[in-house]
């Protein structure tokens, strides 16, 4: 009997799973600001902090990475972009981080990416998508331009409220 190893192929995550697993996080202190995580093809960092508010016990913000930074996606309010799986978005990444004063109540950040729609770039020889300057001026000349793809994030705070 001969066996035939078949190569496993990267199955996408279900809907409901995020495409990166990930521990809880951290417990952090109230003003605490911390980073959440780096989206690196947005040029854009998270950074969150538990407030010590009830209205608003955690706040969430998009900080740009460098000024320098070249995005090749864009990052937009969650607000603005209603990421949904039934809108095409893809959840990537769930980061829980405990408030260290109330360890039963948690801040809950989803993070959306929705991929850039039309084909993917052809490959070269060395299976790397490379884009040339002088390729990608003249595609802007014309008007050709691929979308970019997508990264959002939505904010839950989960657990009982604390007493103050």
């Amino acid at each position: 009997m001969v066996a035939i190893a078949v190569p496993l192929r990267a199955q996408p995550a279900p809907p409901d799973r995020p495409e990166r697993e990930r521990p809880v996080g951290t417990p952090q202190a109230v003003g605490a600001v911390h980073t959440l995580r780096q989206i690196p093809e947005a040029c854009t960092r998270l950074e969150g902090e538990f407030t010590g508010q009830a209205a608003q016990p955690y706040r969430l913000r998009a900080v740009p990475a460098a000024v320098s930074c070249q995005p090749r996606a864009r990052y937009l309010d969650a607000a603005q972009a209603r990421p949904s799986a039934a809108a095409g978005w893809v959840l990537n990444d769930v980061i829980r981080v405990p408030d260290a004063a109330c360890p039963s109540r948690q801040a809950v950040v989803r993070v959306w990416r929705q991929p850039a729609a039309g084909p993917a770039p052809a490959r070269d020889g060395q299976g790397q998508a490379r884009i040339y300057l002088e390729q990608a001026r003249q595609q802007a000349a014309a008007g050709d331009i691929a979308a970019l793809p997508r990264f959002s994030a939505q904010l839950a705070t989960e657990g009982p409220a604390c007493p103050p």
